[in-house]
């Protein structure tokens, strides 16, 4: 490599060589400059990533209605949250349900002593009465004459928090003297039949599980410390039975109510899934559908699949007409494309995020009058205007 050249050695050189000289000179330094330039605007782009980074992992988060960890996963076991009912059942399908004798007893006799007196000794007990009315019997007995059998007896277990009690029901059974005519006195329907379980028992046991987040099998344990003895299996048939028969018709209302909205909102949440068939920590997702908070009874339905598939979605919304509101997820912008009385629409706050996390990875004042900065004040605007509409406003919340 040639080196630098002395003052005597320019001075002998002609006109056209220093051009030359000088113009190669002038290529190689904007070369240079173009390579520095191309390395500051690297190193920026680290830096930027980096502050990003640790704004994430150790700042404080300002984002935190935005749920920031876009990319992040709710692992939850649905051994102990979604399916326990559902699996516990299909491990021990035919289980016996006890009687009320044999599920309350004292608390301080764990043994069970077979007598009814003593298995329900120091149980609160009340007795309900079923009998027709002297009009009523008349109807049944133009004549009047009839007489009285021993009642009917059944029990059912009512639940209040923290507090049992059996309620006994006798029901009044009556019969012709000519000992052809039985009537008996009205009674409120089972919710199972032949079962120990009411109402409020099945909304305490559903209460538990699903909002509480306790497993059956902890509540089993609950119960027993009252002198309560339930298997798991028996709340567990109980759960689904009831779920099926009597809440499976309230999804549906609710599924052909919200599906009268103009504007739903949707998201889906991945979940790892224990002990459904497929190895453990399948990923498996929770869909969710839900009305505007500016309805009048605003609500949200929960439709949960093994997999992401749009065809999830497509089957909830095929009888929707009207807006969609969800994130960036394409499979569902791609339903929006292939129906005219469907529109997919973004979501700002999941559009937000990316210019908040610009302005993070800058700071707030080195990103004032940037793209990203108007961005961010255009939406918070839009963001103030809908929080005068509703004061107890939720927008982040689907």
């Amino acid at each position: 490599m040639a080196g630098i050249p002395t003052k005597e050695e320019l001075a002998n050189l002609d006109k056209q060589a220093l051009i030359d000289m000088l113009t190669t000179a002038n290529a190689s330094l904007q070369a240079l400059e173009k390579e520095m330039g191309d390395i500051r605007v690297t190193n920026a782009l680290l830096m930027e990533e980096v502050a990003s980074l640790r704004a994430k992992r150790f700042g404080r988060s300002t984002e935190a209605r935005l749920s920031s960890q876009v990319e992040g996963q709710m692992e939850l076991d649905l051994g102990t949250a979604f399916n326990e009912a559902e699996k516990t059942a299909e491990d021990a399908p035919s289980t016996e349900e006890p009687g009320a004798e044999e599920v309350v007893k004292n608390y301080k006799r764990r043994n069970r002593t077979g007598k009814r007196e003593e298995d329900l000794k120091g149980i609160a007990k009340e007795v309900v009465p079923h009998e027709l009315t002297e009009e009523e019997l008349l109807a049944h007995f133009p004549d009047g004459k009839y007489k009285r059998l021993p009642d009917e007896v059944y029990s059912r277990l009512e639940f209040y928090p923290a507090t049992f009690k059996v309620f006994e029901h006798h029901v009044a059974v009556y019969v012709g003297c000519d000992d052809q005519t039985f009537v008996r006195a009205e009674r409120q329907a089972s919710l199972l039949r032949s079962s120990i379980l009411t109402p409020s028992l099945a909304a305490g046991i559903i209460n538990w599980k699903y909002v509480n987040s306790m497993p059956i099998a902890r509540l089993a344990k609950e119960f027993e410390q009252h002198g309560v003895c339930l298997s798991t299996q028996n709340m567990c048939n109980w759960t689904i039975q009831v779920a099926d028969r009597y809440l499976r018709q309230v999804y549906d209302r609710l599924k052909a109510e919200i599906h009268r909205y103009h504007v739903i909102h949707a998201d889906e949440t991945p979940v790892l899934v224990n002990r459904d068939g497929r190895p453990a920590g399948s990923k498996s997702y929770m869909w969710v559908y839900r009305s505007g908070e500016l309805e009048e009874r605003p609500f949200a339905l929960y439709d949960f699949h093994k997999g992401r598939k749009k065809e999830h979605a497509q089957a909830f919304l095929a009888d929707f007409s009207g807006v969609c509101v969800t994130d960036g997820y394409e499979a569902c912008h791609s339903i929006g494309r292939e129906r005219n009385d469907l529109t997919i629409s973004g979501c700002w706050s999941h559009g937000r995020r990316r210019f908040a996390d610009a302005v993070k990875a800058v700071g707030r004042e080195a990103a004032r009058g940037t793209v990203a900065s108007k961005a961010l004040s255009q939406i918070d605007g839009i963001f103030r205007l809908e929080d005068s509409y509703n004061v107890n406003s939720s927008r982040f919340s689907h």
